[in-house]
């Protein structure tokens, strides 16, 4: 008889692995795909062309059929110089609550979905359960691109995804997509003592953050009304200035970092036209100046029609009434943009939770999860 693991006692072993973005998450991957393996699972792994990440998916159930993904990420934030009371990668826990880095943002997730694919093994399903689990979802989404052509080669073609981040387990149908980039400026340089005869980059930094600003204000009163969004708008955040060298040179060089997350019915592309159009304008003003905007990286966001019958379906899991929506961003809008399914949001957790020293899951939101998946398994049973 196949001994069905603890959810609590997997979450024990992720977080053990210090999986931040800047480092290898290759331990984990070797750990799951041992762990899989113990229950007959046999997994795909997908590295890094330098073999430092890898993604991971595995089918469990009838291959011939359209199966569930259950999607979650590997990587976790870093914990330095925040005042953790312990080791944040030593799962403590507490009578009502798993305290660790990542124990929300989302190896909870992933244990109990581990759990749910050791469980499933022994089952005779109808149809199939697809574990996918990505690196470097905090820093950009970046891992998943290279799982999604893997998940869309299946076939058939998987008909739904539930992306476990934190929800307090309700089932979010719709998030804000991100554009992060710069706005990188050269002026000419010269002696502080004429200023005239230079072009400040610094200044001309100021006069495109004005223009940043007025988007934002512009964007802020043509808000449509969304009670599901805490911040029912697009923004346009300046989060990063850099530039000069000695207060006595005029600048040459200065760099704007910003980001748009979008509403997901608004198109940012938009947004950054606006932003280039203003720095060609810039530029034009300032005989020998330059000024671009960049995008480094980009995200879609989540728009899933909550009357799609995926979606009614995963209520009946979570026994929600209701969907909702976020104003942060996941890999679900990738996995709906790329693979063209029904995609939602839902998991155990609070992102108020997320990325904070003393991170913690309540232990009451892991075994919640764990019933969803339970009753997942029992209507994908044949």
């Amino acid at each position: 008889m196949t001994v069905v693991p603890d959810s609590l006692d997997l979450l024990a072993d992720l977080v053990a692995f210090p999986t931040i973005s800047a480092d290898t998450n290759v331990p984990l991957i070797d750990y799951v795909e041992g762990f899989l393996a113990g229950h007959g699972v046999t997994a795909t792994r997908i590295p890094t062309e330098d073999g430092q990440k890898a993604n991971l998916f595995a089918v469990v159930g009838p291959p011939d059929r359209p199966g569930v993904i259950l999607s979650g990420h590997t990587d976790v934030v870093p914990v330095a110089g925040q005042p953790w009371l312990d080791d944040p990668f030593r799962l403590r826990v507490t009578p009502d609550r798993a305290i660790g880095r990542g124990a929300a943002d989302m190896k909870g997730f992933v244990a109990c979905a581990l759990r749910a694919v050791a469980k499933a093994a022994s089952r005779p399903l109808a149809r199939p359960i697809i574990l996918a689990l990505s690196h470097d979802e905090e820093i950009g989404c970046i891992g998943v691109r290279r799982l999604l052509p893997a998940l869309a080669g299946l076939e058939p073609r998987p008909d739904l995804c539930i992306v476990g981040e934190n929800t307090g387990m309700r089932v979010l149908t719709a998030h804000k997509g991100k554009v992060m980039g710069s706005i990188d400026i050269t002026g000419v340089a010269g002696h502080s003592s004429e200023p005239e005869k230079g072009v400040n980059a610094i200044l001309l930094a100021s006069d495109m953050i004005q223009v940043a600003r007025a988007i934002q204000l512009r964007l802020k009163a043509s808000a449509r009304p969304d009670p599901d969004l805490s911040v029912p708008y697009t923004t346009l955040h300046v989060g990063v200035i850099s530039g000069g060298t000695k207060v006595n040179i005029i600048p040459q060089n200065c760099s704007i970092g910003f980001e748009i997350r979008n509403h997901p019915e608004d198109d940012p592309d938009l947004i950054l036209d606006e932003l280039s159009e203003a720095a060609r304008a810039l530029a034009a003003r300032h005989p020998g100046s330059a000024v671009t905007v960049a995008v480094s990286n980009r995200y879609p966001g989540l728009a899933t029609d909550p009357d799609e019958p995926g979606v009614a379906f995963v209520q009946r899991l979570a026994g929600a009434n209701g969907v909702g929506k976020a104003a942060y961003g996941t890999e679900a809008g990738l996995f709906r943009e790329t693979l063209g399914i029904t995609t939602v949001v839902c998991g155990p957790g609070d992102v108020a939770q997320c990325h904070t020293p003393e991170e913690y899951l309540l232990l009451s939101q892991i075994t919640a999860c764990d019933m969803l998946l339970d009753r997942l398994i029992e209507s994908l049973s044949a």
